[in-house]
């Protein structure tokens, strides 16, 4: 093999990050994106590593019986979905299926229970945030979209299947008002532009918006016209902000937010629990969804008749909150002191007194909390890196009774079981599918003592 061979493979599998997987007569793995288990096709190789290679989609010879026609039109190059091609039960069956070899291959776990995924009611228009990076089109004009997959060039398409529809019809209205005021756009090899990301955010059961004009500079002009003669043109918008971002870097917020035009926040429940949301919260992309999730939460401690719980990584208090009328005390540990303002914020818009928040490190915090309290359950929803090293550690030298780890990356969640697994058992999984289309799912982890 050498970069450029065109090969025919059988599709057998899916990776995590959503390519299809092949194998060469000679046993050498080989990723191929936009296929999917069942195709046979030709390939082109891209690139070789010692143990597998990269090869772009050429032709498919005969498609897998699940294979569909992608809905969207810009599918094949943009990288915001990578399952389109894939009927959604087979989508569902192949999640569930990488679950367990990621349990069963990097967490040496193979009795346990893994629940099928439960499936997302709406399979599109679910999301109720997006951050569209600009650009400049070919007419010259200020365009949006997601980038190309590994690459940064925008595919510009204004009506994202996946999205909520309140959010596309903001993005055009939004882009025809940015294309009067003749506005630069940002330019990362040159670092000048204005204009660098849109990122927009509605409540599913309010049918409120927030919009947010990240730019590279605070002062342009006509920011309050834009934000005035939006608001007018669009009844949802309850507010617009600006968020400067100056620094040469692929984060999209930067530190200072500034308020255009009507509110910084918007109200959304789940279930019957109220949350006041501001732009840069961490709030679950997929409303309906998340009930789900934290019902499996609540069943959880139902069974395990929690009392003290603490929620570790807990963000605005969405898990928190949620489950509280279900237990006797809550410690919720956030590292980051405006997701902890706008936790007890939503605590008070609940009248809601039985949580502790406590604004700091998990590894940090969590000792003094384990040592001090009588804790019997603790629930860690982490960033996509997993738990700290300290966690780990900590947890196998202490007695905490049930854990509920929920994950939105199984790979390190599966990583960290392996630790976990001298000193708890791993009861159950239950996938739950927050992002269709996509190879992503969020997964919840029960485990429980062995001392």
């Amino acid at each position: 093999m050498k970069k450029g061979s065109i090969l025919k493979l059988k599709i057998h599998d899916l990776a995590h990050g959503g390519d299809g997987v092949a194998r060469t007569d000679s046993g050498r793995t080989v990723f191929i994106s936009r296929t999917v288990p069942g195709d046979l096709v030709e390939a082109k190789v891209t690139k070789i590593k010692k143990n597998y290679a990269f090869a772009n989609l050429k032709k498919i010879i005969k498609p897998a019986a699940n294979r569909i026609e992608p809905p969207c039109p810009v599918f094949q190059t943009c990288g915001g979905c990578q399952l389109q091609q894939l009927d959604y039960q087979a989508e569902l069956e192949l999640k569930t299926n990488n679950i367990k070899q990621l349990v069963n291959r990097i967490g040496g776990i193979n009795n346990f229970k893994l629940n099928p995924v439960q499936a997302a009611a709406a399979e599109f228009r679910y999301r109720n945030k997006a951050q569209f990076p600009l650009a400049i089109n070919k007419a010259g004009k200020i365009t949006a979209g997601f980038y190309q997959r590994g690459s940064h060039k925008v595919v510009p398409y204004h009506d994202c299947l996946i999205q909520h529809p309140l959010i596309n019809r903001i993005l055009k209205v939004t882009l025809a008002e940015l294309n009067k005021a003749e506005l630069t756009v940002y330019n990362e090899h040159t670092l000048q532009g204005l204009l660098r990301h849109l990122v927009i955010r509605v409540g599913f059961c309010t049918n409120q918006a927030l919009l947010v004009l990240v730019t590279n500079r605070l002062e342009f002009k006509e920011k309050k016209a834009i934000a005035r003669s939006l608001m007018k043109q669009i009844p949802e918008l309850k507010g617009i902000m600006q968020n400067v971002n100056s620094a040469n870097t692929n984060v999209i917020f930067g530190q200072q937010d500034l308020l255009l035009a009507g509110k910084a926040k918007i109200k959304e429940y789940i279930g019957k629990t109220v949350y006041s949301i501001s732009a840069r919260s961490f709030f679950q992309v997929n409303t309906m969804q998340a009930e789900k999730l934290y019902s499996k939460v609540v069943s959880y401690l139902e069974a395990a008749s929690a009392e003290n719980v603490i929620d570790a990584f807990s963000g605005t208090g969405s898990i928190a909150l949620y489950l509280a009328e279900k237990v006797k005390q809550i410690y919720a540990i956030e590292s980051l002191p405006q997701a902890v303002t706008d936790a007890k914020f939503n605590a008070e818009l609940n009248q809601i007194e039985k949580i502790k928040f406590i604004q700091g490190q998990v590894e940090k915090e969590l000792p003094a909390l384990v040592a001090e309290n009588e804790i019997d359950t603790i629930i860690f929803d982490p960033p996509r890196k997993g738990l700290a090293a300290e966690t780990l550690e900590l947890l196998k030298n202490v007695n905490i009774a049930t854990l509920i780890y929920i994950s939105c990356n199984p790979a390190t969640q599966a990583r960290d079981l392996a630790i976990l697994k001298t000193d708890y058992n791993l009861v159950e999984i239950q996938p739950v599918d927050l992002f269709p289309q996509t190879y992503h799912l969020e997964s919840i982890a029960l485990l429980k003592s062995k001392k």
